[in-house]
């Protein structure tokens, strides 16, 4: 499959008012891409947008809106005539057991990481569909490969951004747009800290699992966002962003229903839920 050149082509990025989503704006804007920015938060979307070189536009909308997702892409596609590149970053985490979480608390989270994902996919996939090669990114997570107790709507969620990647990717074969998924891990964002939990948890203990999860993660946004351009450049169907996915990726191959024995331990108080702060 030939390497996608998105200099001078248009990428649009998801969630990119922070996190992983600014990062990538960033490199991209800097590497000559033309990039449209898709985010909720419309004061930190013109703040990431302020401070980029070239063609930018800014649209803001909420994803679990369908209706406003179709007008939002018309929006883009009339701004940005070749667009041939959409990184899909947009989501949010949850913490708490199935016993302490609501069913609008999980329903929230999957509209957020799932269904947002596939709107803005389908919105936009006549558009791409017109350029001669074209590469869909859809951000899922080292958790779309191995679940974790307490995180039961996150890797939920993620398993589906991944079985939805795969199945367009094989659904468009043989045409100008591929499809792949990333899956990173332990990327210093702060999307664990700035993430929900169940309102049936108590705040002290959330902020404990969220400290003790965000203190396992050691790959920088920067190394993370250029490994995820590499992937969209060069179209790859499925990459490891962090060592931990790595790791974790072989050790789901190696023990597909015993991984969570090793993995226990070192998340115990990330994923601990219960336990008072003493």
């Amino acid at each position: 499959m030939p390497r996608l050149s998105l200099t001078g082509n248009t990428t649009v990025i998801t969630g990119a008012a922070s996190g992983m989503g600014a990062e990538l704006a960033r490199q991209l804007s800097a590497a000559g891409a033309h990039v449209a920015l898709i985010d909720h938060d419309a004061e930190a979307l013109a703040s990431v947008a302020n401070d980029l070189p070239g063609t930018v536009t800014t649209h803001v909308v909420d994803l679990r809106d369908d209706d406003a997702v179709e007008v939002t892409a018309a929006e883009v596609t009339s701004a940005h005539p070749r667009i041939n590149a959409l990184i899909t970053c947009a989501g949010s985490s949850m913490l708490g057991s199935l016993e302490q979480l609501t069913m609008e608390e999980m329903r929230w989270l999957v509209d957020v990481n799932l269904w947002g994902t596939v709107s803005i996919t389908k919105a936009l996939l006549p558009a791409m569909r017109t350029m001669s090669a074209a590469h869909i990114t859809h951000l899922a997570s080292v958790y779309a490969l191995a679940a974790p107790a307490g995180r039961i709507p996150y890797a939920m969620s993620k398993f589906a951004v991944r079985g939805f990647s795969e199945a367009l990717r094989h659904e468009l074969e043989g045409s100008s747009v591929s499809v792949g998924a990333v899956y990173p891990a332990g990327v210093r964002t702060g999307i664990i800290l700035h993430g929900r939990y169940a309102a049936a948890i108590d705040p002290a203990v959330a902020a404990r699992a969220a400290s003790a999860q965000a203190a396992m993660y050691h790959t920088d946004p920067q190394n993370a966002a250029a490994l995820i351009i590499r992937a969209t450049e060069r179209r790859k169907a499925r990459a490891m962003v962090g060592k931990e996915a790595r790791l974790i990726d072989t050790l789901v191959r190696l023990a597909p229903v015993g991984y969570w024995r090793p993995m226990r331990g070192p998340l115990r108080q990330a994923t601990d839920t219960t336990t008072p702060v003493t």
